[in-house]
Order: C-alpha cells, then sequence, then structure tokens
C-alpha cells in the first residue's frame, strides 16, 4: 500500500459557516450528493471550476503544422549557420 507524504495533502477544515471563504461540512455533502461524487470530489471539481474561471487559458490551435506551411516556413527562415526549422517545440535535437 503506497503511503502519501504530507507535501501531497493540504489541510481542509470545514467552516462553522458557509461563506465566500469557506463552506460548512452539510453544504459539502449536499454539493457532492447533488453532483454524485464524494466530497474530495466534490472539492476538486470546484477548485477546478475555479481554476478554468481564473487561471490563464490558451485558446485551442489548429493542430500541428501542414507540410505546406513548414515549406512556407523554411523558406522565409534566414540564411545562417543553422537552416533548420523544428516542426515541434518537443523533438530532441541530436548532438
Amino acid at each position: 500500500m503506497a503511503t502519501r507524504s504530507t507535501a501531497d495533502q493540504i489541510a481542509f477544515r470545514y467552516r462553522p459557516a458557509d461563506s465566500t471563504t469557506g463552506v460548512t461540512r452539510d453544504t459539502a455533502k449536499r454539493l457532492a450528493e447533488r453532483l454524485g461524487v464524494d466530497e474530495t470530489q466534490a472539492i476538486h471539481l470546484a477548485l477546478h471550476d475555479m481554476a478554468v474561471k481564473l487561471l490563464p487559458q490558451y485558446e485551442a490551435d489548429e493542430g500541428p503544422l501542414t507540410a505546406a506551411q513548414m515549406r512556407q516556413i523554411k523558406k522565409r527562415v534566414p540564411q545562417g549557420k543553422k537552416k533548420s526549422v523544428r516542426s515541434s517545440l518537443f523533438e530532441v535535437e541530436p548532438a
């Protein structure tokens, strides 16, 4: 059985009354029941919803560049020592 380190956990305390900074156990139970999940999952869903609303999001792009787009880019690359254009930021260059 795997154990979790304390770095992987946070302290969570229910509030005596619902407010903008916390909820009661009863509210968490009712929310979890309404969503069909347990209380922990309800908290994770709430945090995810906040992250989507508050943290920067990037618009979906149109996917990888086409071969024609790569040819156009390569034509416009200044001629110098290195003439290659990466098609992905994640490719590993040979040493």
